[in-house]
């Protein structure tokens, strides 16, 4: 049994079990900037077992109009390949279905869990900025 459910409030401990499952170091110096993140996003979707364990979480930065922007997607290690993901991502694309656009980051396919991120989001119906004649621009990524 999986439950999708939005939450508002975040235990730093599970938290930080979850980054750190997944090896988000950056993230877990700073747990609490990273708690503090998830209570000022627009949506935060978790996924948790029958018995309350966090699998999962997803959220949101978003005008909730014309654009949703998933900032993170995360499955904790363990429960990888079960479908958690794929409930995150299409609960967030039938909310954010009246948005033009829906969009988010991941790692460049030379890294190394970059082909099994993009087979992911190809899997979900995602495609690349460029197959839509599209480019995006960001500052160069600060570490934490």
């Amino acid at each position: 049994m999986m439950i999708i459910a939005e939450e508002t409030s975040f235990d730093e401990a599970e938290i930080f079990e979850l980054y750190d499952s997944v090896g988000w170091t950056v993230w877990t110096r700073d747990i609490a900037k990273v708690c503090r993140a998830l209570v000022n996003s627009h949506l935060v979707l978790t996924a948790r077992d029958g018995d309350g364990r966090l699998l999962g979480l997803a959220r949101t930065v978003s005008d909730d109009e014309v654009i949703c922007y998933v900032q993170e997607l995360l499955v904790g290690r363990e429960f990888q390949g079960r479908g958690v993901g794929r409930r995150l991502v299409e609960h967030l694309k039938e909310r954010y279905a009246h948005c033009r656009y829906f969009v988010l980051t991941t790692d460049h396919e030379s890294t190394p869990d970059g082909p099994a991120n993009h087979a992911f989001y190809r899997r979900l119906g995602l495609i690349e900025h460029h197959e839509q004649g599209l480019s995006a621009f960001g500052l160069p990524v600060k570490s934490l």
